[in-house]
This record gives structure tokens, sequence and C-alpha cells, in this order.
């Protein structure tokens, strides 16, 4: 089968860790041997590359092609003018990449279009495939069905692409029901999880590690990008109530700044360390040499790192948001806390501690959740399709 994998979801050689969990399920589903893909990974357009504007900026780095992990991926421009983007995204997106995929079917005669993130993308990809006469298959990853479709036009835009869509996947049970709650025919949506790379996640030298990385006492982790629905503040406040303990972060974002100050005010600026974004390889150092990751986000999809941290020996405290108590679902993988502030989080790592599960169970628990059954589903769903 030849696919077009279609998705602002990607990393690019600037932002390699952006939208990585598409890119890992491709490669998956191309390691098959059953599937070839070209990548078109939209960009928004920006005419300066100066770090002062930001993410900005760094999509403007984002080379024009790439070859990533052996797949050709291009990164077409589209404009996103401020206000009116959100609605007129989907049309802008499909016609900025008209002319690249009429190019790529020149030389590369694709049987669909898998997209990835159903707004503006996945309509987008609808229109593309009216357009051309393919099928499409749409996978909803998080906020494009959990908080998007509070808006009215991108709601009923959603809902036509559905109604267009050959195929669609949600990555949660949770993500699923949010569909359905907009109108979406429950029968026509599979959920395919996100798995973990579990030779890339895996245990390490712990003691060793710790050294290295200077963890002399318990240590939280917090991962992600630093933006208000992670909950990063969340945990630095907790960690005031949790004097034995300290914290790294791990991730940028435009809350940097704010979130230092905060520490500073919670009097716990000594025991929070900042590393900014790290390569995968440094990921899982820091997963396998820490007690325990902490994810305090007010909206998920499937949170990749709950998993990753598993696959490393290291248990989590998640809150309930989307996919999360589908993910940390036994006592050896961690626990969950329904409350969103920094007693609840406190309270919820307490709780951790007081019974710690053994890490080798952890890694076990995690070892479920390869990414192989994803793949037969994948392929089930593209046959059915075709």
């Amino acid at each position: 089968m030849k696919i077009l994998t279609f998705s602002t979801l990607y990393p690019h050689s600037a932002r390699p860790s952006h939208g990585i969990f598409v890119e890992t399920r491709l490669r998956h589903l191309l390691a098959s041997g059953k599937v070839e893909s070209k990548v078109v990974a939209p960009v928004p357009w920006f005419p300066w590359r100066d770090a002062r504007f930001g993410e900005y900026a760094i999509h403007a780095r984002a080379p024009r092609e790439e070859t990533r992990n052996g797949i050709d991926v291009l990164h077409p421009r589209y404009p996103l003018p401020p206000k009116v983007g959100m609605t007129l995204a989907p049309f802008l997106l499909a016609g900025a990449v008209i002319p690249i995929i009429d190019r790529i079917l020149r030389t590369y005669a694709f049987d669909l279009i898998d997209a990835h993130y159903f707004y503006p993308d996945g309509v987008a990809a609808a229109l593309l495939g009216k357009r051309l006469g393919k099928p499409v298959v749409i996978t909803a990853r998080g906020t494009d069905v959990n908080l998007i479709p509070r808006y009215r036009l991108p709601r009923a835009m959603i809902r036509w692409a559905a109604r267009r869509a050959a195929g669609m996947i949600t990555v949660a049970r949770a993500l699923k029901d949010d569909l359905i709650r907009i109108g979406v025919p429950g029968e026509r949506i599979e959920v395919l999880r996100n798995g973990v790379d579990l030779q890339l996640f895996r245990p390490v030298d712990r003691e060793a590690m710790r050294r290295k990385l200077g963890m002399s006492r318990m240590t939280l982790l917090s991962v992600g990008h630093l933006i208000p629905r992670k909950g990063h503040e969340l945990v630095i406040g907790a960690l005031a109530r949790l004097p034995d303990m300290d914290l790294i972060i791990i991730g940028d974002g435009p809350e940097r700044a704010a979130l230092g100050a905060l520490a500073r005010d919670c009097g716990v600026g000594d025991r929070v360390r900042f590393i900014g974004a790290v390569t995968q390889d440094e990921l899982r150092s820091y997963y396998g040499a820490g007690d325990a990751l902490v994810l305090a986000s007010s909206r998920e999809g499937w949170a990749n790192v709950l998993l990753e941290s598993m696959a490393c020996g290291t248990p989590v405290v998640a809150t309930t948001a989307g996919g999360s108590p589908e993910v940390v679902a036994a006592p050896e993988a961690g626990g969950l806390i329904t409350e969103r502030s920094p007693e609840a989080v406190a309270e919820g790592v307490r709780r951790l501690f007081a019974a710690y599960p053994d890490r080798g169970a952890t890694r076990r628990y995690a070892e479920k959740f390869g990414w192989e059954e994803t793949t037969r589903g994948q392929l089930r769903l593209f046959e059915r399709v075709l």
C-alpha cells in the first residue's frame, strides 16, 4: 500500500521532538514491509528566523525537505494569519499543499491520505481527498477533538470531515467519546492507542546515571512543553509541600520565565532544575534515574510520557485528563489524581511513595504497550478502506 502521511504535527530538524509520536507510529508501520509512505508536513509561513520570535522562528528554520529515519519529508509553508487563522486554516492548508501533492503524484501514485490531527489537518485532508478522489483516514490525537470542537465553525468542519473520511482513529477511548458527543457515529471510529518504543525506553544503570545527572535526593520529573495546560506550575507548588524531594522540569516553551519566578516565590528555587528540551536518548536517562514522573495536565489525548517513564521502570502520578486513566490502570504503573491543585499533586506523590511499586513490575506493565497491536490495527483498517 502506498500512503501519503499528512500532518502539521510532525518533527523537523529545527524542532525534532514536535509530534514525534506521529513519526514513531509511521516508522513502525513501515517496518511491517506492507506500506510505503511519503510525508507532507506543512509548517506555518513566517519570514524571520530570529529566536526573539519564539515558535514562529523555529518553524521558519524548518527545511523545505529532509529525510528522517529513512522517510522523505516535505515541509511546505502555509499562511496562518492572526485572529482569522483558526477558521480559515483548513482551506489555507489545503490550498498551499495542492501544488506539492500534484508534483508527488507524478512519481508516487499513493492510494490513500493518512492524516493526523482532526483540525485543521483532517479537514484539509478531506478537502484534498475530495479533489483527488482519494480515500482519507483521520487520526484524532487530543485537543483537536476535546477542545477545538467547542468553537462552532471548527466543530461543523470536523463533522463534515468525519462524514467524508473513509476511516477514523482515536489514540484513546476518551477521544472516541469526545467525537461521539459532537455527533460522529461511534461505529465508524477505531481506537488504536499509541505505543512505546521498548528498545529506546528501557531501564538504565540507575545509580551511575543518578550520579551523572546530579540526583542526590528523591527526584520528581515533569516533562512536556512549558505551557499552562501541562500543569508544571502545579508540580512546583506541590514541591513546597514535599520538603525531601527535588524536581527536574524537562521541556521548553513560553512559560519558562514565569515558572522560574514561581519556583523562587514558592521557596523551592534551589530544588527545581530546568533542563530544556532534550533528545530521546537523554530523556531515557532522566526517566531511568528519576523516582517518579508527575503529569498534571488539564487536557491530554494519549500522554506518551507516561509509558516512556514506565518503560524505564519509573512509576507515574497523573491527572485523569483524556486517556491517562487508560494508561495508568494498575498499581505498578503509579497513581491518578482527580483534582488539579498543588495539594492534590503532593498527596498523589505521597500515596505513590507510601506504596512504591517494584521498578521491574513497572517495566513489565509498560511492555504490554508495544507498537505491534497498533500497527496490525492500522493495516487492517487501510486494507478495508482500499
